[in-house]
């Protein structure tokens, strides 16, 4: 097996990525490896057609941006504080897309992610599943088994 150089972290659960990004760091420092995390936040009001009024629901969007933000900062930060270096990126549009463009654009080798379900709010929210991810991905992955609870780092 060839070593890898370059870790992405995807997010899609900032409350339970810690597993995720766990995983991440252990393989990156066994394999001497750049670590990246991305968090994308689908934007449904992106999608064509979409003429409705919804100003709470827009506001509740910006309010979700913000708040993932913050969480994925505070995951990260935990981790650089123990020495680790990180590069992370919260953005917004096409899930698939924004993690393919990071994939091409750094060279990844290996992605990390949650291998979990999804309810139809959380697709609406976030975009499609990871099988649609997975069949487009240039690299190995590997899906982490999300478990009922979070670990907690002290937070």
């Amino acid at each position: 097996m060839e070593d890898f150089k370059r870790i992405l972290v995807v997010s899609r659960d900032t409350q339970y990525c810690r597993r995720a990004v766990h995983y991440g760091i252990s393989l990156a420092r066994k394999y001497g490896a750049e670590l990246y995390v991305i968090h994308v936040v689908h934007n449904p009001f992106s999608i064509e057609g979409w003429n409705l009024p919804v100003p709470s629901l827009e506001k509740e969007y910006k309010k979700l941006v913000l708040d993932t933000r913050k969480e994925l900062a505070a995951v990260i930060n935990s981790e650089r504080e123990k020495g680790v270096k990180v590069k992370q990126a919260v953005k917004e549009g096409e899930p698939e897309e924004e993690i393919f463009k990071l994939v091409k654009d750094e060279n990844i080798d290996l992605i990390i992610m949650l291998a979990h379900e999804q309810g139809r709010l959380e697709h609406f929210l976030f975009g499609r599943s990871n099988e649609e991810i997975i069949r487009k991905m240039p690299c190995s992955i590997l899906l982490v088994k999300k478990e009922s609870e979070p670990l907690n780092y002290g937070m």
